[in-house]
């Protein structure tokens, strides 16, 4: 389980002037005739969240799907902790420690906690073709107690779980499995109040461990209150780069209409 080691070296690495946890250079992808993104450039460090907004057919979604390894890039570099990387597939993504969690949260209403934390990566007992459940509940337990605490029984199938608890348990098996990067699609979509503070405080737990966050979200309140930093895109280029500190949403909707650029 690299989940411990990987985040006391990325905090090292980070203090030592280390290159970016990831990097986008001139990243540009096109659909035939059609530029879906032209020249974008982002970057994210260790322990840091970075929430990528802009309106709809701004790029977001095919920005994320890129670095999921979903959508192969027309130009342009992708680095991982300074060295350029090629992703084939998510497979590819999920190897160099890069885990996406989607709107729909991939999750099987059927199968419990622990099932839906190791699904597809299930552990099994040596030299015995079955599934090492010991172990698997031990892990879960010390990743969800560490970062979703609300989820009060592993053995509950997720059908009976609320809202909140099914996204913390889908951002949960990402930063399980993601030794470096994670990427949330739109995490607080229909999501209640209490609910959305619950995945505020995920993305804070993930922060605090060392892992490289994106945020792709409509919601100001949302890159508000999780980012470190708050990069826009209109019509598939960087618009702008703002932070919380320094910025306001008024300046932050300017940049995503391009009323900024309006004199």
């Amino acid at each position: 389980m690299p989940f411990e080691v990987t985040n006391v070296e990325r905090r090292r690495d980070a203090a030592a002037g280390a290159p970016p946890l990831l990097e986008l250079r001139n990243v540009s992808k096109a659909y035939g005739h059609v530029s879906a993104l032209s020249g974008v450039d982002i970057t994210v460090g260790a322990g840091e969240v970075v929430a990528l907004v802009g309106d709809n057919g701004a790029g977001k979604s095919t920005l994320l799907k890129a670095i999921a390894g979903v959508h192969q890039i027309t130009s342009g570099e992708i680095l991982l902790d300074g060295e350029r990387v090629e992703m084939a597939s998510p497979t590819d993504a999920a190897r160099l420690g890069i885990e996406t969690v989607y709107q729909d949260l991939a999750l099987c209403d059927n199968l419990d906690v622990t099932a839906n934390l190791y699904l597809g990566r299930e552990l099994r007992v040596r030299r015995i073709p079955f599934l090492d459940r010991v172990r698997m509940e031990r892990e879960a337990a010390k990743v969800i107690s560490e970062l979703a605490s609300t989820v009060p029984n592993l053995q509950k199938p997720v059908s009976a779980l609320s809202g909140g608890q099914r996204q913390a348990i889908a951002v949960a098996r990402a930063a399980l499995w993601g030794s470096k990067v994670v990427l949330l699609d739109e995490p607080t979509a229909a999501l209640g109040v209490a609910q959305t503070r619950m995945v505020y405080e995920l993305v804070a737990k993930m922060r605090d461990r060392g892992l490289g966050v994106i945020v792709v979200t409509h919601n100001m309140a949302d890159a508000f209150a999780t980012a470190d930093r708050i990069v826009v895109l209109r019509l598939g280029r960087n618009a702008g780069e703002f932070t919380p500190q320094s910025n306001t949403p008024d300046q932050v909707v300017a940049a995503i209409t391009g009323s900024d650029t309006i004199r």
